[in-house]
């Protein structure tokens, strides 16, 4: 392969991964980019979970054998079985060496050496890996390995079929420089991610934060029209915040926020999929798809009683609202909305310890359904969408 044609290969790679909007997008971009660019017929690029000690495949390209996902939920092998990731990857390279790729095959090693492409590395060939390409009939592989942030991150792995020419030491070079560009579209794909993370994140309790209730929302009320799915909302007022604010402080008051968020949390995860989330100020909320209404209830009572047991605070006011129960034939987010927060209101006013839910209280469904009276009841119906 020239020179001209490598170059316009790590040219799209690059472009192909800057192009990508997700991480999944990302991984298969960079294995397919990597497997065209060196002539392979399949590509896999793994990630070194440290914590967990293994490899876990994120993506697997290309010619797929019997078994292999493109994105597989719990494809992993421990690292004891491939140490080159530990001892070469990271020990060799942050010592001062480099991360080059190497070369095995099917057969054993090519012309000797223990890998083709690795420098220095003398500790045997790796029988895991010629099982491996064996049992899916493969003939060679190129293992590159991809350095993030100055450690090793993973690796990079394109392999041929039996009877197609065994990579070389130049492929096990352009794979050492393809492995570098992947890295670089992990960084940025990293990064996008963490901004799409806090754009959609409460600073102050970790909690998603009014937009990505506005988006799962959305979904959620576009998921019940097309299958009846239940969707409940739960919209909280912390009591007493303002008091704890002008007693002891806003710092306390921004512990008293946290300590509730993660009640809140703790209470949302009885719910499968359930999303907890402060929607500014005191307000929070439980967005949860799936659960019937009456369970919902009983998680949101439970909510009320940790929160009383809050220190300085005065419990919270709860309002719910649930495609479960009598609330009208219109189903929207704005009228979700509307009725958890005038339940929420109403749970507030009555200073009720137990959740006020719309459909079994008719003064709820009156509130909600009539125009705001006052600047109070306007803010306490903010929650409704423009």
């Amino acid at each position: 392969m020239g020179d001209d044609v490598r170059l316009r290969a790590v040219v799209s790679l690059a472009q192909t991964m800057a192009a990508a909007h997700t991480p999944r997008a990302s991984w298969r971009a960079a294995a397919l980019g990597a497997c065209e660019a060196l002539g392979g017929s399949f590509a896999a690029l793994s990630v070194w979970e440290r914590g967990r000690g293994r490899l876990r495949v994120l993506v697997n390209a290309g010619e797929r054998a019997e078994g292999e996902e493109e994105f597989p939920e719990e494809e992993t092998y421990p690292v004891h079985e491939f140490p080159e990731i530990t001892e070469f990857l990271h020990e060799r390279w942050a010592g001062g060496g480099e991360p080059d790729a190497w070369v095995e095959t099917a057969d054993g090693p090519v012309g000797g050496a223990p890998c083709v492409g690795v420098r220095g590395y003398g500790r045997g060939y790796r029988r895991q890996r010629v099982a491996a390409l064996r049992r899916r009939g493969r003939g060679c592989c190129v293992v590159a390995p991809i350095v993030l942030h100055g450690r090793a991150w993973g690796e990079l792995y394109v392999a041929r079929p039996v009877g197609q020419p065994v990579f070389g030491r130049e492929d096990a070079d352009f794979a050492t420089v393809l492995a570098a560009v992947v890295a670089a579209g992990i960084s940025q794909t990293e990064r996008l991610e963490e901004v799409r993370r806090l754009a959609f994140t409460d600073p102050l309790t970790g909690l998603a934060n009014r937009r990505a209730v506005d988006v799962r929302l959305d979904e959620a009320v576009e998921r019940h029209r097309a299958d009846g799915a239940v969707v409940s909302l739960v919209v909280c007022d912390l009591n007493g915040l303002k008091r704890v604010n002008d007693t002891h402080g806003h710092a306390v008051g921004d512990r008293l926020l946290e300590r509730f968020g993660s009640v809140l949390s703790r209470c949302g995860a009885m719910l499968p999929g359930a999303l907890a989330a402060r929607l500014g100020g005191d307000e929070f909320c439980l967005l949860a798809v799936g659960p019937e209404a009456d369970e919902v209830i009983r998680v949101a009572t439970e909510l009320c009683e940790r929160a009383a047991e809050l220190e300085l605070g005065d419990g919270v006011a709860c309002g719910i609202a649930s495609t479960g129960d009598p609330i009208g034939p219109e189903v929207s987010a704005r009228r979700l909305f509307r009725l958890a927060d005038a339940a929420q209101y109403r749970a507030k006013a009555a200073r009720s310890t137990e959740p006020v839910v719309a459909g079994r209280d008719g003064e709820v469904l009156r509130l909600a359904d009539a125009p705001p009276r006052s600047p109070h009841d306007r803010r306490h119906l903010r929650g409704s969408r423009p």
